[in-house]
């Protein structure tokens, strides 16, 4: 356990790196362009490339240490951190927020693989739970997980904005560059316990095939990976409208901190399932989740009240690390751990290649259709009596259909027969690991 907190601790440090530099690109692209597009076109960005790599950060969890997987991360994040900040002092800033020039599609995917290699080092987090927590602690690790992240998050919004609104885009740039570097000389001092790597000589560089292998062993596992992608596509609708809509009602430095006070839920969250886990069928509290996440999507925004949107924030946030940490739990307790790195991964694939669906096209739709229809007399006849009126009423109609669909996907999964196999797996193997029977506990 001494272990796996100094590897939980260096992963949220590095965590709060990275996004902190992303959350101020974000922050700064909208202010400099007041363009909804362009903040769905990097949330989209983000998304597909996390798709594109996890399959691969995945079989590289399973071939390496964890102790090198992570360094590798920590080293390729502080390079492209270091490009970056070279690009955004070299080129002229009107180069840099032009989206139809190259400069700013060159600066922002160097960012954008600097960020996204953390999360190899995330799956291999996954992987250490399995590696150095009993068996019976998993959804409580999940939980402390969640914690921390929600820790690192509240900090990262908070900094972002306020680094942006009062020192600039340039200082952001040194002070992510340095800050970068920190966690790998700890991480260089760190020793992990970890047996010898189980070596699968029909192992692939990217191991497609053996990962959904993996999976498709397990009756029902599949089905709630669908079913997460599924649910992630309502997830890109807010990905690409929650700063938009964020940004008008507040200066960025405010909406930093009142973002960071709404994140404060995350880590209320990840301290209830760190404290009593997540019940004895995970698969259930997180259908149950969705539901009530699809209700606050609706409703957080029926009306522009900074308490209702902060408040909405906070309840979505501390149901959060329950959901993520049911998936995670079910992944660590049905497969074996020297597959999991692999599953974690195509899990991570699936899941992460539906929010960009929606980013990309509901970015475009909200700004050139759904904002301007419910600015007219048309959408403010239709919808009034529901959401009032304002500047941000066409993307509380977005929020509200999306969690409508949230709502009914989740009832719509509970009454499925992958559902009953995959709670029935999970219970059998539960009460394996119990017994004591062989192959069931962490190595």
């Amino acid at each position: 356990m001494r272990a796996f907190l100094h590897v939980l601790v260096n992963t949220a440090v590095a965590n709060l790196t990275t996004n902190f530099l992303w959350f101020a690109v974000v922050f700064w692209v909208y202010l400099e362009t007041r363009s909804i597009l362009a903040t769905g076109v990097l949330g989209g960005a983000y998304m597909i490339l996390i798709a594109f790599c996890s399959m691969w950060f995945g079989s590289l969890v399973d071939r390496l240490r964890k102790q090198r997987v992570m360094l590798v991360s920590a080293w390729s994040s502080l390079a492209a951190f270091v490009i970056g900040t070279v690009m955004f002092f070299t080129v002229p800033s009107a180069a840099l927020l032009d989206l139809g020039a190259p400069w700013f599609w060159l600066f922002t995917l160097v960012l954008l693989a600097g960020c996204v290699v953390e999360q190899l080092r995330n799956l291999a987090l996954s992987t250490t739970v399995t590696l150095l927590v009993p068996v019976e602690r998993h959804a409580n690790a999940n939980g402390l997980v969640g914690t921390v992240q929600g820790l690192a998050f509240i900090a990262t919004s908070v900094f972002s904005g306020f680094s942006v609104g009062l020192l600039g885009m340039g200082a952001t740039m040194l002070i992510a560059t340095v800050a970068v570097a920190v966690p790998i000389v700890h991480l260089h001092l760190l020793s992990i316990p970890e047996p010898e790597i189980v070596q699968d000589p029909g192992r692939s560089a990217v191991d497609f095939k053996g990962g959904m292998a993996a999976m498709l062993a397990v009756p029902g596992l599949f089905a709630l990976v669908i079913f997460t992608m599924l649910n992630n596509l309502g997830g890109g609708v807010f990905m690409a409208l929650l700063d938009p809509y964020g940004l008008e009602m507040f200066p960025v430095e405010i909406w930093g901190l009142a973002f960071g006070a709404a994140s404060t839920g995350f880590i209320a969250g990840g301290a209830v399932v760190a404290k009593w886990g997540l019940g004895r069928n995970p698969i259930r509290t997180m259908l149950l989740l969705v539901v009530v996440l699809g209700l606050l999507g609706a409703v957080f925004t029926v009306r522009e009240r900074p308490w209702l949107f902060i408040g909405g924030i906070w309840l979505f946030m501390a149901m959060m690390p329950a959901v993520e940490a049911a998936e995670q739990t079910v992944i660590q307790r049905v497969v074996p751990y020297e597959k999991q790195g692999r599953v974690f991964g195509l899990a991570m694939t699936f899941e992460a290649a539906a929010a960009p669906i929606t980013s990309f096209l509901i970015a475009p739709i909200a700004e050139f259709w759904v904002v301007p229809y419910m600015a007219g007399p048309p959408g403010a006849d239709t919808w009034g009596w529901l959401l009032g009126e304002g500047q941000s009423r066409g993307i509380a109609l977005i929020f509200l259909w999306s969690g409508i669909a949230m709502m009914l996907l989740a009832v719509g999964a509970m009454l499925t027969r992958s559902y009953r196999r995959l709670s029935r797996s999970f219970a059998e193997s539960t009460a394996s690991a119990g017994s004591g029977t062989p192959g069931d506990e962490a190595p």
